[in-house]
Formats: structure tokens, sequence, C-alpha cells
């Protein structure tokens, strides 16, 4: 369905390109901000121009953070477990992990996995940045990597290739449990669960 306005048409073709953002929806998010005055939807613009001009990712871990904070505060404090570094396929699932409270140690966010039928390699995801990083790893006393990708074909395939390049760096590596049901995604598990998966980890 289209309406007679070229502008809220091209609005609503631009929210739904988001993911997860249906036609309807994004009918309605039009229509909302239609209805919105001038200079809320002045805030939200801006919102969205800011945070293409201010984040970055961090030069170290990789998640995203602001311009003047690299590397990130997850980096930099003095209360997180250097030891142990869990690796990540999105912001979105390390956000999940910090949210239970109970994961203490340092992040690798990859920005991706595997997906030869995507057309993504090794190449296109942050592993060469997690071998440097780990090449320098004296200083960061690194013992440990808890690889907690999603179940998916592509989370597997992505976890058994990083372990057969992290098994001679001679550190331990090793999985989160199971309790994450096949096919779902980090991010919208509870923090119970994700508790238990990071406690119950395995090695591989």
């Amino acid at each position: 369905m289209y309406y007679t306005s070229a502008a809220l048409d091209a609005l609503i073709d631009e929210f739904a390109k988001l993911p997860g953002i249906g036609r309807k929806t994004a009918q309605r998010l039009a229509m909302y901000i239609l209805q919105e005055p001038r200079v809320e939807a002045e805030k939200l613009a801006g919102a969205l121009l800011e945070v293409k001009d201010k984040v970055i990712r961090c030069s170290v871990c990789q998640n995203i953070t602001d311009i003047g904070t690299d590397p990130c505060i997850v980096c930099t404090s003095k209360s997180r477990d250097r030891s142990i570094i869990c690796v990540v396929e999105s912001p979105v699932d390390m956000l999940a992990f910090e949210k239970t409270g109970y994961y203490k140690g340092l992040y690798h966010v990859l920005h991706g996995v595997i997906s030869p039928l995507d057309g993504v390699g090794p190449d296109d995801i942050k592993v060469r940045e997690l071998l440097s990083r780990l090449s320098q790893r004296e200083p960061l006393e690194v013992k440990e990597i808890v690889l907690a990708l999603n179940p998916t074909i592509e989370g597997e395939t992505t976890a058994l290739y990083l372990t057969k390049l992290l098994k001679p760096l001679g550190i331990h590596v090793s999985k989160i449990a199971r309790g994450i049901p096949v096919g779902a995604e980090l991010e919208f598990i509870d923090d119970a669960t994700l508790s238990r998966a990071m406690e119950g980890r395995t090695a591989v």
C-alpha cells in the first residue's frame, strides 16, 4: 500500500529496510513520526547522525565505543579478569552477557560469523584482530578463550575454525554450555540461562 505523499512513502521504505521491521510496522513508525511535533523528529534525526559520526569500534576488542574512549571502558577497566576473553558474534551478544552480571572477563567481538553461502569468510570478520591481540598476550596473561557464539550452523562452523587456530597457541579454549536452544540468538536468552551457560562452559 502506498500513500499519496511521496515523502511519507519514502520514510516507510527506509523503515522497512531495518532488520525485523515489516511493511506494516514501517507504516506505523512513519505515521508516528508524522504525528509527533517537529522537535521530536529533529531529535531522532540528530541521534541518527550522531551515532554515525561519534561511534567507532574499540581498537582492542572491536566492540562499539565513542570517539575519545578508545580502548573502550571494558578493555581499560582494572576490575576485569584479564586472563579470559569471551568471543561473541555481535555487540548485542556482549551486552547480553554484561546484563547477567556473572561474567567479569574481557571480550572480543567478531562482527559476524563464517557463512560461505552468504559469501562471508574468516577475512570478513574480526578473526585477524583476535589473533593479533593474542600474539601480544603476555602482558594480558590470557589463559582462556570462551567461544560464546550463537548455536547455529554458522556459529558452530566459526567456533570450529577458531578452535583450530587457537589450540596451537597453548591457550585453553572452551565453549558455553548448551542450555541454549539450537537456532536461538544470545541477545534474546534470559540472564539466568546465559549465566548457567557461561558457568558450565566446556573444553573444546
